[in-house]
C-alpha cells in the first residue's frame, strides 16, 4: 500500500510516497520552500503543491513542527501565531481535497524509528530527538506513542527555550564548531535525563548525518544512538501514522 508522507520543516516542506508495509520510500523527496510568512493559508498551499506533484489520491500523513492535539495546533512554536487554535486536519483537507492525519513532526520521526529503525522492538521509555531549526522530541513507552513531549521548550538561562541555545539553528547562528555545539547539546541531554530518565535516546534530524563528528562527544546515562533513517524519518513516520489512524482511530485520544 502506497501512502503519501509530508514533513514540514522550518525552511523546507518535503514529501514522498512510502510503502506502508516496509517503510521504504518509493519516490525521491519532493521539496518546496516553507513559506516565509509561516501563516496557515500559505503553508496549506505549499502542502497542496506537494500532493499535486505526486498526483496522489489517498489519505495523507503530515508531520507538523509544533504541538498538535486531536488535529488542532496548540502552540505556534516557530510558526506564525495565527496557527493557534486552527484545526490543521480540516484546513489541509479543505485545501487539498484529501483526508489528512497530522501529528507533531518529532512524533512522526519517532514512529519511523520505532517501526522500521533502531527503536523497533525496544521497550521502556524511548525518546526520539530531532535536531534542526528547533529541538523536537517524540516519546514512546513500550512502543506506544506519548504525544507532544516538548522537551525543546525547557527554559534555559537567558533563552526563552533551550532549542534556541542547542539546536542546529543555534549552531549556525552562533557559528559554533561541532565541539562547542556538542557541549550545548549535552546540556540539553542532561535536562532530558533529569526530567524523564529514558532507557534509550535516538538522535535524528539533518545533523544526524554528521554523527561521526559529534556522537562520541555526547555524555548520557542512557544508551544514545543515531537515527539511521536520518531526515527521511519524518516523511516515513507521517505516512505510517496515517495508516495507523485509518485502522485505530485518532492518535492522540
Amino acid at each position: 500500500m502506497e501512502l503519501l508522507g509530508i514533513d514540514i520543516g522550518g525552511t523546507g516542506t518535503k514529501g514522498a510516497l512510502v510503502n506502508a508495509e516496509t517503510g521504504e520510500m518509493l519516490t525521491e523527496r519532493f521539496r518546496v520552500p516553507t513559506p516565509k510568512s509561516k501563516k496557515p493559508k500559505d503553508m496549506a498551499k505549499a502542502i497542496k503543491e506537494i500532493v499535486d506533484h505526486f498526483d496522489y489520491k489517498g489519505p495523507v500523513g503530515c508531520g507538523f513542527p509544533t504541538i498538535v492535539k486531536n488535529g488542532v495546533c496548540m502552540s505556534p512554536g516557530n510558526l506564525h501565531k495565527s496557527w493557534v487554535g486552527v484545526n490543521i486536519d480540516e484546513l489541509l483537507t479543505e485545501t487539498t481535497g484529501h483526508e489528512f492525519t497530522v501529528l507533531n513532526d518529532a512524533d512522526a520521526a519517532g514512529y519511523a524509528s520505532m517501526n522500521y529503525g533502531v527503536g523497533k522492538g525496544k521497550n521502556g521509555l524511548v525518546i526520539m530527538l530531532t535536531v534542526g531549526t528547533g529541538l523536537g522530541s517524540g516519546a514512546f513507552f513500550n512502543g506506544q506513542l506519548l504525544p507532544n513531549f516538548e522537551l525543546g521548550q525547557i527554559p534555559y538561562k537567558k533563552y526563552k527555550k533551550i532549542e534556541l541555545y542547542a539546536s542546529n539553528f543555534a549552531k549556525e547562528r552562533d557559528d559554533l564548531s561541532m565541539e562547542k555545539w556538542a557541549k550545548r547539546f549535552n546540556k540539553f541531554l542532561h535536562y532530558v535525563e533529569l526530567l524523564v530518565n529514558p532507557d534509550l535516546l535516538i538522535v535524528g534530524g539533518g545533523i544526524s548525518k554528521k554523527w561521526d563528528q559529534f556522537g562520541h562527544l555526547l555524555e548520557t546515562e542512557a544508551d544514545i544512538v543515531q537515527a539511521e533513517l536520518m531526515n527521511h524519518a519524518g516523511i516515513i513516520g507521517a505516512a505510517i501514522a496515517c495508516l495507523r489512524e485509518q485502522h485505530h482511530g485518532h492518535l492522540t485520544k
